[in-house]
């Protein structure tokens, strides 16, 4: 790796900007463990909040040390790559039924069935990469290899929440009624965002 790359977000805060988002992860994952370590010597972020070509690090007291820390450990991100997502995080299992309506097109998408979607889906894992669109919505990416997803045509006015969807290499469930455009594969009944909880969203990456 030749380097990471910087971008000033006001006074006290950085966007890191990464190739993809499995580097974007790697990225989230260094930052944490160094604000954990003690020997870093540096007050820890407030925030680092991940996506998909960026990792924010938001509210630091000192901008350039915490970019000189991360480009001195920057060779090891191929190591944070190789980190499997549930080392780093809790396991949460979602009950889907597979009533899609567009279970058809995922399967022209992927040239199967649509019985083979389902199975693919349901035995793959999947890790929250970022949360974004709307309180609750995680982007989430799987550990199998499949075809990107297109979109549709026309996104929807209104998709039901609980629907489980798949875009790009993303899959995601909708935390409540709204507009969508992605092709749509089940529904569970999991409560994806809950503003009464102690953790409000039910994925976090």
């Amino acid at each position: 790796m030749s380097g990471l790359r910087f971008r000033p977000v006001g006074r006290d805060a950085f966007l890191v900007e990464v190739a993809d988002v499995d580097e974007a992860a790697a990225v989230y994952r260094l930052v944490r463990r160094l604000a954990a370590d003690r020997q870093a010597s540096l007050q820890p972020p407030r925030d680092v909040v991940p996506a998909a070509l960026t990792v924010l690090i938001d509210h630091v007291a000192d901008v350039e040390a915490w970019q000189h820390l991360l480009q001195s450990h920057a060779a090891s991100l191929a190591d944070e790559r190789s980190v499997p997502g549930a080392a780093t995080g809790n396991e949460i299992v979602l009950r889907v039924r597979y009533d899609g309506p567009d279970l058809e097109r995922v399967a022209a998408a992927w040239r199967c069935t649509p019985e083979e979607v389902v199975r693919r889906h349901a035995e793959a894992g999947y890790r929250v990469a970022f949360c974004g669109f709307a309180p609750g919505f995680a982007y989430c990416t799987s550990d199998r290899e499949a075809p990107p997803v297109p979109r549709r045509d026309e996104p929807r006015t209104s998709v039901p929440a609980g629907s489980v969807g798949l875009a790009g290499r993303y899959c995601g469930v909708y935390p409540q009624t709204m507009p969508g455009g992605w092709q749509l594969v089940g529904t569970t009944d999991a409560v994806m965002f809950d503003a009464g909880r102690a953790e409000p969203a039910l994925l976090n990456p």
